[in-house]
């Protein structure tokens, strides 16, 4: 019989798409406001892996992940997600979203990702809140799921993620 142990500790990130710059700005303050210090950030980057969001929030997009200096216990996700849906709703404009911010966090073996949309792939955490593993740590380098959305499959995205598991397993404690 397997004895429940603490969960292995993560660093929550969010992974934040937009058309206007001064949007994620302001939408980056209520970010650090509700989860602390951004340790780590990528470049911003085109996104134009598909069309789903043009109509909803126009074109061009961009994409940009923000890693949060705190360690948190994996289970505070689905808060985090009902947290920046409430941040989506603050710059909505006309209901629509002028901001999408998907929160995920990584440990040292995989990067995982919250969803309010159930489907076979995902297992439900809690509040109407499901997870997924988006990319697993394999032979030194995170490898993609058949479901993996395709821009976390892009090998810019990729060393972003690795150079955020560096830093955890640095600051791990």
């Amino acid at each position: 019989m397997g004895v429940p142990v603490k969960p292995e500790k993560a660093i929550l990130f969010v992974g934040c798409l937009f058309a206007r710059h001064d949007i994620f700005e302001s939408a980056e303050a209520l970010l650090t406001e509700n989860f602390g210090s951004v340790y780590f950030k990528s470049q911003v980057v085109p996104w134009n892996y598909s069309t789903y969001y043009e109509r909803e929030m126009t074109s061009p997009l961009f994409r940009i992940f923000c890693f949060f200096e705190r360690i948190i216990d994996p289970s505070y996700l689905a808060e985090a997600k009902l947290r920046t849906n409430e941040i989506e709703q603050q710059f909505a404009a006309d209901d629509r979203r002028q901001i999408n911010l998907d929160p995920g966090y990584i440990t040292p073996a995989k990067v995982i990702l919250a969803s309010t949309k159930n489907y076979s792939h995902r297992v439900y955490l809690s509040k109407g809140i499901y997870g997924e593993v988006a990319l697993l740590y394999k032979n030194k380098n995170y490898q993609s799921l058949p479901y993996t959305y395709r821009d976390y499959q892009d090998p810019i995205f990729i060393d972003v993620f690795k150079q955020a598991r560096c830093f955890f397993k640095k600051t791990e404690r």
